[in-house]
């Protein structure tokens, strides 16, 4: 009787994607898994307690080889926050389209309510962290408690809009997915236009100029 092997936490990943695509199907239990890989299923528990967790970590994992590409390149570093958004999106879907059978696997059949999928949550929690990190410049209009709200609407709205690109990019027939780049960059164009806040902020800047001599100053 062969030795029992001893998988990482990436071998998991592969045996599991390596199997998704080959039987178009998630194995039948983790026992099965396991000993069709000849390992323990302990071992299996020590990283995931389903497939649903592994498959949540696998987008998680695309979303951190996008982020680690992104910070390989320094004039990525130079970049304002609509050019680091833009850079990710191309970047975050050249990785998806590397794996588009798997992604396809595993999303295809929840396509239609995407933004209930528990298997996306971590990648939620990554990417939404990333928004914030961004420091994307904002109205000057809450202060306190609406500023919470102010900064939770922003990423969440990021977020739809996430989950919107993937959607468009998994019903794209073009070649070379050409039209969801093309997507990506009106919407986060739009996105960013839509939150300039460069005229608002100099009306803002003037009206309290105008309240100041009016009402100050007597």
């Amino acid at each position: 009787m062969p030795k029992k092997k001893t998988p990482k936490k990436s071998d998991l990943v592969d045996l599991y994607m390596e199997y998704a695509l080959e039987h178009d199907a998630s194995p039948k239990s983790v026992y099965q898994f396991s000993k069709l890989n000849n390992f323990e299923e302990s071992i299996f528990y020590e990283y995931f307690s389903s497939f649903d967790a592994l498959e949540a970590y696998i987008f998680k994992v695309f979303f951190e080889h996008t982020l680690a590409t992104l910070h390989n390149s320094e004039e990525y570093e130079t970049y304002d926050a609509k050019n680091k958004l833009l850079s990710f999106y191309f970047t975050f879907f050249e990785n998806l389209t590397a794996n588009r059978s798997f992604v396809m696997f595993a999303l295809n059949k929840y396509k239609a309510n995407l933004k209930q999928l528990k298997h996306l949550q971590p990648l939620k929690e990554a990417f939404t962290t990333y928004i914030d990190e961004l420091d994307i410049q904002k109205i000057e209009l809450a202060k306190g408690q609406l500023l919470k709200i102010q900064n939770k609407a922003v990423k969440e709205a990021a977020w739809v809009q996430l989950l919107l690109t993937l959607k468009f990019w998994m019903e794209d027939t073009s070649a070379s997915f050409s039209k969801t780049d093309i997507y990506i960059e009106k919407s986060i164009n739009t996105s960013f236009d839509i939150i300039d806040t460069t005229p608002i902020n100099s009306l803002m800047d003037f009206g309290k100029f105008m309240f100041k001599e009016r009402f100050q100053t007597k």
